[in-house]
C-alpha cells in the first residue's frame, strides 16, 4: 500500500491518485477479437461500443457512385453489428462514406462523421456528422439524423477524428505529419494544433497511421496512434509529448491498409483490423493504457 502523508492537500492528493492510476501496458493486452462476417463493402474504418445494449458496431468507408437517372450518389457502405462477445448479428447501408464512428454519451447516439468532413476536395453530399438510429435489441434501424454539416476545421478530407465527451473535442489527425488539429464544431476554424513529438518516439510520418489518432480519456496518456511500422501503439498526452508505448503482438501481419484505415477506441481498447486473420479478417481490441 502506498503511504500518503495526512498533511497532502485534496488536489495534490487527486492528482497523485490519476498519476498513479494512469499506466501503460508495456505489452498490448487482447480484450476481444471480432472477425467480420461478410466482405467490407469497399473498406474496414471505425468501430463504436454502446453500453445500453453492449453492442460492438464495425463501420465500411467508400465513396459514393456517381449519380445517375439511375442511381442516386448514395455511399454502398454498410456498418455492421456484433454482440458484445463479437458475434455478428446484422449490417445495415445508412448511405454514408464513413470514417470515425463512435458512441457519443452526451446525446446517446450512435454517430459516424463522413469522408471530406472539411469539404477538402469540394462539397459532397451527404457529409458531415451524422447519428445512426439503433433498436434497443442492438440492430440497426437504417435511418439518420444530421448532426453537423461540412466543417473546414477538421483539415484533410480523410481524416478520422476522434471524440472527447467531456471537452466535446475532436481530435483530427492530419495526413503526412506529427499534427492533430483539435475542433469544435461550433466554430468553423480550428482551436488549436497538437504536435506530436515524433522525434521523442523514435519514428517518422510514413511509420504511422496517417488519419487517426484515437482520444483515450486517461489523464496523461490521451492520445494514442498506432506504429503501424514497428507493431506499437504510441501514447501521448494532450500537450503532444511522447509518453510512452505498448508493444503489438510480434505474430500480427500489419499491412499497408493500417496506415490509413481499419482503426477505432471504443470500450477502453484501441481496435485494429488485421486483414489476414480469417475470412473477411479480424478486429483486435487492444487495452494499451489503464
Amino acid at each position: 500500500m502506498q503511504f500518503i502523508p495526512k498533511t497532502l492537500s485534496g488536489l495534490a492528493l487527486l492528482c497523485l491518485t490519476l498519476t498513479t492510476q494512469a499506466e501503460i501496458l508495456p505489452e498490448a493486452e487482447i480484450g476481444i477479437k471480432i472477425p467480420l462476417a461478410k466482405k467490407p463493402t469497399t473498406r474496414p474504418m471505425g468501430v463504436a461500443y454502446l453500453p445500453a445494449n453492449q453492442h460492438y458496431y464495425i463501420a465500411d468507408g467508400g465513396l459514393a457512385p456517381m449519380g445517375s437517372e439511375f442511381e442516386a450518389p448514395i455511399s454502398k457502405s454498410e456498418v455492421h453489428t456484433f454482440t458484445g462477445d463479437g458475434k455478428y448479428v446484422q449490417s445495415a447501408k445508412p448511405g454514408f462514406d464513413n470514417r470515425s464512428l463512435y458512441f457519443n454519451p452526451n446525446s446517446g447516439k450512435l454517430e459516424i462523421i463522413t469522408y471530406n468532413i472539411s469539404s477538402a476536395v469540394g462539397f459532397l453530399p451527404n457529409t458531415g456528422i451524422f447519428s445512426l438510429e439503433v433498436a434497443e435489441t442492438g440492430e440497426l434501424l437504417g435511418t439518420s439524423g444530421e448532426i453537423s454539416q461540412f466543417n473546414p476545421a477538421f483539415g484533410d478530407a480523410a481524416t478520422m477524428p476522434s471524440y472527447d465527451p467531456v471537452s466535446k473535442h475532436y481530435f483530427a489527425k492530419q495526413e503526412h505529419g506529427n499534427l492533430v488539429f483539435v475542433v469544435d464544431t461550433k466554430q468553423r476554424e480550428k482551436l488549436q494544433e497538437i504536435k506530436l513529438d515524433f522525434a521523442k518516439a523514435k519514428v517518422a510520418h510514413d511509420d504511422v497511421s496517417d488519419h487517426f489518432v484515437a482520444f483515450t480519456g486517461v489523464a496523461g496518456n490521451e492520445l494514442a496512434l498506432l506504429d503501424v511500422d514497428h507493431k506499437a501503439v504510441l501514447i501521448f498526452d494532450l500537450n503532444g509529448q511522447y509518453v510512452g508505448k505498448s508493444a503489438l503482438p510480434a505474430n500480427m501481419k500489419l499491412r499497408s491498409q493500417n496506415h490509413f484505415n481499419g482503426l477505432g477506441y471504443t470500450n477502453g481498447m484501441l481496435f485494429i483490423y488485421h486483414e489476414s486473420e480469417g475470412e473477411f479478417g479480424t478486429y483486435y481490441g487492444f487495452k494499451v493504457v489503464k
